[in-house]
């Protein structure tokens, strides 16, 4: 069983494991955090807490029964009701519908919890994955973009009342 939480202090150390264990999968579709982000991760991930106790972004993690962190769901630049979606989830769980079910919960939460309206989301459109997630959780196409210079698509989905 599967549940997603709010970013916690006490998820620190598997979020950190999770990173590095998915380093060389993730860089495959997005740009490397680089060994900057390992090595400074302590204070980072006490500067997302702080980001989101200010409002200003809504983190998640999956995580199975034993506690270990299956992907990431965060809302970010939260501002007029809306926010962008992005997500990311283990090599171990990928084409199993995790980041389908992942989104689908974040998406409900942003509306029910957090009283957004909009979500905008985007993804590379070599990343075959991430935008069938999109177009399976109700994202619509709405312009080309480039992401770190690669070619991508913005997806928007209208959260209604």
């Amino acid at each position: 069983m599967t549940g997603l939480q709010r970013l916690d202090v006490q998820h620190a150390a598997a979020l950190l494991r999770f990173e590095r264990e998915n380093r060389a999968y993730f860089a495959r579709f997005v740009p490397d955090r680089g060994d900057d982000y390992f090595d400074g991760f302590a204070a980072r991930h006490a500067g997302l807490l702080a980001e989101q106790a200010a409002g200003l972004c809504h983190f998640h993690v999956l995580v199975d029964g034993d506690g270990v962190v299956l992907g990431r769901f965060n809302l970010v630049d939260v501002a007029d009701g809306g926010a962008e979606l992005g997500f990311r989830v283990a090599e171990r769980a990928a084409g199993r519908g995790v980041a389908t079910d992942g989104v689908r919960r974040v998406v409900e939460l942003a509306r029910a919890g957090y009283g957004l309206h909009r979500l905008v989301a985007s993804a590379a459109l070599d990343n075959a994955g991430s935008l069938g997630v999109l177009r399976r959780t109700g994202f619509v196409p709405a312009g080309e973009v480039l992401l770190d210079g690669r070619p991508g698509l913005r997806h928007v989905r209208e959260l209604g009342a």
